[in-house]
């Protein structure tokens, strides 16, 4: 399997030798040494006249010499278990889906008493949640789905070259678009088993502008793989239900070919099988510069992906330095791209307010704008932007809390595999 595996990526890598060059490929090893923010609104000088006593505030966060301009390929795993409870209500209907045993002898169990709130349907409505936070006139998106049909006797592949992944829309700004190719996923039941590979590969592909891309060409703009899974890779060898080795290698070798790329793959694995890390979706991002989240409940992958960030910008944070007073932390909304909206404390006359932002790799950027605050009526249009303000904030909080809960999983993951390492080596010193 692993000469099969290994003669597929030769294949690929002499297509993207000939398809790549400079611009178009972003090395993954490249290091930030700078953040530059550029303030969109306010501009310096401005009068920003409000009721209240915050003043609006957009711009874009840059890390280094990263591009301001992004491809992302939503890759979504449709496979037969995505039909399973999520754990959360996704389509709000009040009812939650859970799995029930069958009460007669020799009938099915019931998957799904809600199909609305599978893992399907959560992966989509995360898809959507993501749009909400992303600039059409600086990200294109784009959809791939990846599952694989079997034999149900033998477990086995229908045919060696089937098509295991699908191109449900190529890299757009058309964002109404994106949405009605999700709903269309969503419509669809989830099927078949799971090739990972197929997927990354089918990605990479319209993101390096491969033979047979129907994705137009974009210079200079950061290309990214956003992949959600709920399982380990079962295909294309051997047994569909089955993780073998073949299904892992192939998986982290269309990775190598994604790092060739210059394409980074962040991973999303949902459910318990995420919790184990499972070998082929940490290595395919860790290959590939990239992050893996396990998500525990599924469902919460709606708003993990509103938190994910494909820019290497962690956190964006104001400051007023006339009052000495910070924007909340749920005051300032960063989107994956970097790009940035919120609001500033501000009082009547002039302030001088500070926007910094810290990168992933630790380094800082910050930049300064004198702005003259004047209060008026309160309009109906601030009204309704003060309450998105209050919504935001309190989805951002949730989030937050999501994200420490992440972070203290991981850190308790690192220190238990520590102590093992040490026990091994203690065992090991141990021997006669």
């Amino acid at each position: 399997m692993r000469a099969i595996a290994q003669r597929w990526t030769a294949g690929f890598i002499v297509a993207i030798g000939c398809a790549l060059a400079p611009p178009h490929a972003f090395p993954a090893s490249a290091t930030d040494d700078q953040v530059r923010i550029v303030i969109e609104s306010p501009r310096p000088g401005q009068v920003v006249r409000a009721r209240l006593d915050m003043a609006p505030l957009h711009g874009v966060a840059q890390a280094g010499n990263r591009p301001a301009r992004f491809d992302v390929m939503l890759v979504i795993d449709v496979s037969g278990s995505t039909a399973y409870p999520s754990g959360i209500d996704v389509d709000g209907d009040g009812l939650l889906g859970v799995q029930e045993s069958s009460l007669v002898a020799g009938m099915p169990d019931t998957k799904n008493t809600d199909p609305g709130d599978s893992v399907l349907s959560a992966e989509i409505a995360g898809g959507r949640s993501l749009l909400m936070g992303l600039d059409p006139e600086r990200v294109r998106v784009g959809v791939v789905t990846f599952s694989g049909e079997f034999h149900p006797q033998t477990g086995r592949r229908v045919n060696f070259k089937q098509t295991d992944a699908l191109l449900e829309v190529p890299l757009t700004p058309d964002y109404p678009q994106v949405v009605r190719t999700l709903d269309a996923v969503e419509a669809r039941a989830p099927h078949g088993g799971t090739n990972m590979e197929a997927g990354i590969k089918l990605a990479l592909r319209e993101l390096a502008g491969l033979d047979g891309a129907r994705s137009a060409p974009s210079r200079g703009a950061k290309p990214v793989i956003l992949l959600l899974t709920d399982g380990r890779p079962s295909l294309p060898f051997g047994p569909a239900n089955v993780e073998d080795e073949g299904d892992i290698l192939a998986a982290i070798d269309a990775a190598r070919l994604a790092k060739e790329a210059g394409v980074t793959v962040n991973v999303y694995g949902l459910g318990r099988l995420a919790i184990d890390y499972p070998v082929a979706s940490t290595e395919v991002a860790r290959v590939t510069g990239g992050l893996y989240t396990p998500v525990r409940r599924p469902g919460d992958i709606v708003t993990m992906l509103t938190g994910v960030s494909f820019a290497n910008v962690e956190d964006v944070i104001a400051v007023n330095l006339t009052i000495g007073e910070m924007a909340g932390p749920n005051d300032i909304l960063l989107a994956p791209d970097g790009s940035f909206r919120g609001f500033v404390p501000v009082r009547p006359g002039k302030n001088r307010i500070r926007v910094s932002a810290l990168a992933s790799d630790g380094s800082r950027g910050s930049t300064e704008l004198e702005i003259t605050f004047k209060h008026q009526a309160r309009t109906s249009a601030e009204l309704e932007v003060e309450r998105e303000r209050i919504r935001n904030r309190n989805r951002e909080l949730g989030l937050l809390m999501e994200r420490r809960r992440q972070d203290a999983f991981r850190k308790a993951e690192r220190d238990r595999m520590l102590e093992i390492e040490v026990e091994d080596d203690a065992n090991e010193e141990n021997k006669p």
